[in-house]
Parts: C-alpha cells; structure tokens; sequence
C-alpha cells in the first residue's frame, strides 16, 4: 500500500509539471468542446461540489451505520486540512484563473463566485475537498469509492472546463487533498483518535 502511494504520488508530480508546461493549451481545448448538455451537467457538478453539500453527504454516509462512525471525526479533519492548506497556497502563489488572464471565457454567474479577494487559482480547492476523501471512504467504502472517484474526477474536470482553474492546479489540488486523507487515515489507525471521540459520543462501551 505504502510503495503504491509513493508511485502515486511521483506520477501526478511528473503529471502536474508537464500539465503547467501546457495549461493555457489544454484549458483552450477543454473549454472549446463546451456544448449546451455538457455544460448543464456540469453546472451541477459544480452546484454538488460545493464543501456544505460535500460536507453533509460524507459525514451522513458514515453516520449511517454504528461501527463507521469513527472515521466521522478524521473525516473531518480532512476536510478542514484541506480548506486551511488550500487558503494558505492561494494567497501564497496568487496564480490567476484562465479566464481573468483572457486565455478562455466562463460563467458570469461562476465568475462572480470567484471573485473573492483571496479566491485565486492554484490549487483548486474543490479538488482538494473531493480528493481528501478518497482514503478514509477506501476503508469503509470501498466500492462506494470507486462512484466516489468518478464524482470527483468530473468535479476536476469542470473546473478546468468553465475555464475556473488550469489543469495543474486540479491534478495539484487533488494529489494534495489525496495526502491530507493518507495521513489522516494513518493517524487513525495508529492512534485512534476517532474511535475514542466516536465511542464517547455514542456512549459505546
């Protein structure tokens, strides 16, 4: 498990250096294949991406049942990880989105959500909210993963699509989300910090 998350992790490296060699080429393809259904369908991607709606999905999941209930907690550390690391990289590297440098259009509506003074483009956050999740749904859910990587493939997609990121900053977004839910996951099954949190709540004996 150990060497393949290291391959993992080497491959979308070399995958997000070659993608920042040629994100203003592929945000233009992407973007120039937008037709009316695409587009719908993802507009609800985006609607369904959003860190409340992800947020009461996930942690509903694992409330569902008893003995699930201990990953509710590093769930949410996840998450949180992901928002506070996600801010502090955006206003670090302050990349702007393709459409404010005029490589693509997008939404106004979408534009508008991303005009948030701090709300730059590297890396993308919803990205790094869908990814985080993947490690700790792989111990509970682990086929429900495989819907759940697709789920968040199209989110990286979108993003890109509506012109909102360049692809380094998705693949970026999600391989760094992907680690936060790693070693959350490690952190769990070494100390159970969770567990005991979720059996104190539960009044498990």
């Amino acid at each position: 498990m150990r060497k393949r998350n290291i391959l993992l992790t080497i491959f979308f490296a070399l995958l997000i250096l070659i993608a920042f060699k040629f994100d203003n080429e592929i945000v233009s393809a992407v973007s120039s294949i937008r037709f009316e259904l695409l587009t719908d369908i993802l507009m609800g991607i985006i609607f369904v991406s959003s860190e409340i709606v992800i947020f009461i999905f996930l942690t509903s999941l694992f409330l569902w049942k008893e003995h699930k209930r201990r990953w509710i907690l590093p769930l949410w550390i996840s998450l949180a990880a992901s928002v506070i690391l996600s801010f502090l990289l955006k206003i670090t590297i302050q990349r702007a989105r393709p459409y404010q440098l005029g490589i693509v259009t997008s939404i106004e509506a979408l534009q508008k959500a991303g005009h948030l003074i701090w709300d730059f483009s590297f890396p993308s956050f919803q990205a790094m909210l869908a990814f985080c999740a993947l490690p700790i749904l792989d111990k509970e859910f682990p086929k429900f993963k495989y819907v759940w990587l697709a789920l968040a493939s199209l989110i990286a997609f979108s993003r890109v699509y509506f012109g909102l990121h360049f692809a380094s900053d998705v693949i970026a977004g999600a391989l760094i989300g992907y680690l936060i839910g790693i070693g959350i996951v490690h952190l769990e099954i070494e100390n159970g910090f969770g567990k005991n949190i979720a059996n104190r709540v539960w009044k498990k004996k």
